[in-house]
């Protein structure tokens, strides 16, 4: 027998014998979830107590998704059926009727959350912005035409309000204290993502008081690892109690996909809107009056302190709440009602949700020393009729609504406080005003070298008959001068 057979044999013998001792051996025997599998599945029941609903979500999504609805927003667009349109060569040519524009309808999907049981729910701003129609679609599949309530590009939400509810009572969902959330929190994210159907998915709190996600004022959100896609925005975010917590609002992603960073809109902030859009009311947002910057390490180790947090006011408005509560430049603020803030976003958020009128607590550093300062929440002043103007008739700037400049509303714009002009606040469309190339938040400062430091001024100046007209404006932080014709 050569070595080669007998190395064979060898093999043999030992793979026979390892055969053997694996077909007898333990690790052959049935596992524990395939005996699991094996045996008969117990019948589900509801949990009854808070060990067990821990669980599962279910007696959670049971109760909390009748509340969240679908969104459809539908707009009308005009597009050109040439690409040429545009062009004056062909238009000259060919004639401006061959290359008319054409109506042509797009669709928004989005989620909502039924916040009154007579059919207020609560969304994105973004979902129904410049809507011509909007619908929503109950979990159970009904259906109900809806009418825009509030729009508020401050927090990019909006209230919707049911047409013609009938004698339906809506499921609303209750809010939760969002202040309460800590990092580690399970939540569930529920909407319609991609519009395929009423969506759960489950995360927990990844991070709160998020800045830098959106350009609005209120910078404050609730970071989430649930997965948050398009569709997702207006949904809702809720606790295991199955309570509102947020409002998903955006993700971060670069493939348009979910990839575990979304963000929501804190419930508390949210409650503010949907009380206003319950009520019939107004949003009317306190004002502090100062502006404000992060404190840099640089800062801090200035001002002997151990961190660098809080809110460091940088410019007070004269006159105004806070120059009144005795704050000054270089002042620190630390906390509100005892609530610790890291940068101005987060004073700006807790401010905001206090109603008008509370006496709240600021604790500020001044001088290396703390001290807690009453302040009374008050609003923002508002505009009195004559420093508002609108100007209609044989005008070049008919189709122009201005609100002369105050200290409120120079702070709200990014203007000095003892900034001088009108601002624009509308323009008709397809107005002289319109067409002259006018837009809203240009600050009009001078016609005919006239200074406009009042509307009543604008208003007077603007409704004359000259043969060209000398505007001198400011466009985002730039100062411009222009002739026209009148």
């Amino acid at each position: 027998m050569t070595m080669r057979t007998l190395w064979f044999a060898a093999g043999a013998v030992m793979v026979l014998a390892i055969g053997g001792t694996l077909a007898f051996s333990p690790w052959n025997a049935p596992s524990v979830a395939q005996a699991e599998l094996a045996a008969p599945a117990a019948p589900r029941q509801v949990p009854e107590s808070d060990a067990q609903i821990k669980l599962s979500f279910a007696p959670v999504v049971r109760e909390v998704a009748p509340s969240v609805v679908n969104v459809y927003a539908t707009r009308v667009e005009q597009q050109a059926v040439s690409p040429f349109a545009s062009d004056p060569f062909f238009s000259r040519f060919f004639g401006e009727g061959q290359f008319q524009s054409r109506p042509r309808e797009s669709r928004a999907l989005g989620s909502g959350v039924i916040v009154d049981a007579g059919g207020v729910i609560l969304t994105n701003r973004h979902v129904i912005e410049g809507a011509t129609d909007v619908r929503i679609a109950l979990a159970d599949g009904r259906e109900f035409a809806v009418d825009v309530v509030i729009e508020d590009a401050q927090t990019d939400l909006a209230v919707l309000r049911v047409r013609q509810p009938g004698d339906t009572t809506f499921p609303a969902i209750t809010f939760a204290d969002s202040d309460a959330l800590l990092v580690g929190d399970l939540v569930l994210a529920i909407g319609n993502p991609f519009g395929v159907g009423q969506t759960v998915t489950s995360g927990i709190v990844s991070a709160l008081a998020r800045t830098g996600v959106e350009s609005s004022d209120y910078e404050f959100f609730i970071q989430t690892d649930a997965a948050i896609n398009p569709g997702n925005s207006g949904g809702a975010l809720v606790d295991l109690d199955g309570q509102l917590v947020g409002i998903n609002t955006a993700i971060y992603s670069q493939s348009g996909g979910s990839v575990g960073i979304g963000f929501a809109i804190p419930a508390n902030m949210a409650r503010l809107v949907a009380d206003a859009g319950v009520t019939g009311g107004e949003i009317v947002r306190p004002w502090f009056g100062a502006k404000m910057q992060a404190v840099t390490s640089d800062i801090a180790a200035s001002l002997g302190m151990t961190a660098p947090h809080g809110a460091l006011i940088a410019e007070v408005a004269p006159d105004g709440p806070a120059a009144r509560a005795g704050f000054m430049a270089g002042d620190v603020i630390l906390s509100v009602d005892g609530v610790a803030v890291d940068d101005p976003s987060a004073f700006n958020f807790r401010l905001a949700t206090k109603p008008i009128g509370q006496a709240t607590q600021l604790e500020r550093l001044r001088g290396g020393a703390s001290e807690t300062v009453a302040f009374t929440v008050e609003p923002a002043p508002v505009a009195s009729d004559d420093m508002l103007a609108t100007i209609s008739g044989n005008s070049r700037f008919a189709g122009t609504s201005v609100r002369q400049l105050d200290a409120a509303l120079a702070e709200a714009k990014g203007l000095p406080y003892d900034a001088k002009g009108v601002i624009i606040t509308a323009i008709k469309p397809g107005s002289p005003a319109d067409r002259m190339g006018l837009r809203v938040d240009d600050v009009i400062l001078a016609l005919n070298d006239i200074p406009m430091d009042t509307a009543g001024a604008f208003s007077q100046t603007a409704n004359q008959r000259v043969r060209t007209w000398q505007i001198i404006l400011q466009r985002d932080g730039r100062v411009t001068r222009s002739i026209v014709s009148g």
